[in-house]
């Protein structure tokens, strides 16, 4: 997409103003750092009114998290107060019970990109952090990765689906802590600025590889190195290192145990479960909240999920209960 450079970095200076301005106004006690483009940028701007808040990185200790060389980076850059806790599968068997709880849903890449963010609300809340940082918002705003191949036409059209649905585990999660999540990306000026924003000025090139958050990016190049301003998106499960989580469930139960408890819940519930991880993750939802079907019953407007028999009012063709997709 072309763009005008001197249109571009008259523009840069504005965009700056508005991020630091919604991070000073919405100031958190902590922070959930993972060294992505969204709170990097942040924590650039949170330093300079927090300079000792304590940012906390999650990752799973048997997988290999690719935010570390990132974060390492940005504590040296910036002088983080910053830890990092590398959670292991006790801590994922403790707490998936409590994620799936307070998320209300099953979809295994839901709960599995949420635990770190659920264990890490946990351990601020034990040194008395009540409010914490999180960059959500800036994907949903600017566009994903999985968006590039898109016209402009159809770009917008999925950016006004994602905004009428817009929503973050965090918040459901810090609730049921007793917790505030504070996201300055969510912050209404910041938001009525960003759907207004040119799609040029989200999704664009540099030196020859399209980047989303384009113009923030731009923003922040002369102030962050450009290996970090620059890096590539990276889904939170890569991120954390839980994207292997899904084949350690796989010998917590015998495939004969697996199949015979698919086919009842199938035969009793009318829900089709597709592994061992989702399982563990179901039985919790239904011993919490019931059949998916009457939890989510039929209301007017609702899509039908043909996999658990939820029903919800999307345009986006997935499951936001059990993760089916499409639906």
């Amino acid at each position: 997409m072309s763009f005008n450079e001197s249109e571009v970095n008259a523009l840069l200076p504005a965009v700056k103003t508005l991020v630091n301005k919604v991070v000073k106004q919405n100031l958190a006690e902590g922070f959930l750092f993972s060294a992505g483009t969204d709170t990097q940028i942040m924590a650039y701007e949170a330093v300079k009114y927090k300079p000792d808040i304590p940012c906390l990185t999650l990752a799973f200790k048997h997988g290999q998290p690719k935010d570390a060389e990132y974060v390492k980076k940005m504590v040296e850059l910036l002088h983080l107060n910053h830890e990092t806790y590398q959670f292991d599968k006790d801590d994922v068997f403790k707490f998936y019970p409590q994620g799936v709880e307070a998320l209300k849903k099953f979809d295994p890449m839901e709960i599995r990109n949420s635990l770190p963010v659920y264990i890490g609300l946990t351990l601020l809340k034990a040194q008395g952090i009540k409010t914490v940082y999180t960059g959500d918002a800036l994907d949903e705003l600017f566009g994903y990765p999985w968006q590039f191949h898109l016209t402009e036409e159809q770009f917008a059209i999925k950016q006004q689906e994602m905004w009428a649905e817009m929503g973050f585990a965090s918040f459901p999660m810090a609730a049921s802590l007793g917790m505030e999540i504070k996201a300055p990306y969510q912050d209404p000026e910041f938001m009525t600025w960003a759907k207004q924003l040119p799609i040029k000025y989200k999704i664009n090139f540099n030196n020859g590889v399209k980047y989303g958050k384009w113009i923030l990016r731009k923003a922040y190049e002369d102030v962050l190195p450009h290996d970090i301003i620059w890096r590539p998106k990276a889904p939170l499960e890569a991120g954390t290192g839980t994207e292997v989580l899904r084949t350690y469930f796989n010998d917590i139960i015998e495939e004969k145990e697996f199949n015979e408890k698919k086919a009842a819940i199938k035969a009793e519930d009318d829900v089709e479960i597709q592994d061992i991880e989702q399982l563990l993750y179901y039985e919790v939802f239904r011993k919490k909240f019931g059949k998916p079907k009457d939890v989510y019953p039929k209301v007017e407007g609702a899509v039908e999920c043909p996999k658990c028999h939820s029903h919800l009012k999307t345009k986006i063709q997935f499951c936001k209960i059990c993760g089916a997709y499409p639906i």
